[in-house]
């Protein structure tokens, strides 16, 4: 079975993501961070606020159309190239294993998605190529 790739319609460039991201921390983020420190009085390399922040980023957009609170706001959603919706698959492609050749490379991939980002048309960074995913301002 050959599976059909269509080119990203409507892809959300660099500042877009970036503010969804921005808004993602403050909105999710924060308050996530305050009631850690209440319950633990820590804030540092705590484990249950990074396995939350982890689960929101990989379960909301899976049950959400492709959005997170941050993305929602700005709208913009993840999108499947080939046109079906995101899945636990694809968004642990997405962010697990992107996040593994993020780490392999020091940071230096963030840097390179950045910029692809950037420059490229489909406006796709190596998460995206990863994951057969794009960001985009259609709406499911």
């Amino acid at each position: 079975m050959e599976s059909i790739t269509t080119s990203p319609s409507n892809p959300v460039g660099f500042w877009r993501r970036l503010g969804a991201g921005l808004l993602d921390a403050i909105i999710v983020g924060l308050p996530l961070l305050l009631i850690t420190y209440i319950i633990t009085g820590n804030t540092e390399d705590n484990l249950v606020t990074n396995i939350i922040s982890s689960l929101y980023s990989l379960l909301v957009p899976v049950f959400w159309h492709g959005y997170t609170v941050g993305k929602r706001i700005v709208g913009i959603r993840i999108a499947r190239l080939d046109g079906e919706p995101v899945g636990i698959g694809t968004m642990l492609l997405r962010n697990l294993v992107g996040g593994i050749v993020y780490v392999i490379t020091l940071g230096l991939g963030v840097i390179v998605s950045a910029i692809m980002i950037a420059v490229r048309q489909d406006k796709r960074s190596i998460h995206d190529l990863i994951a057969g995913t794009y960001v985009t301002s259609n709406q499911p």
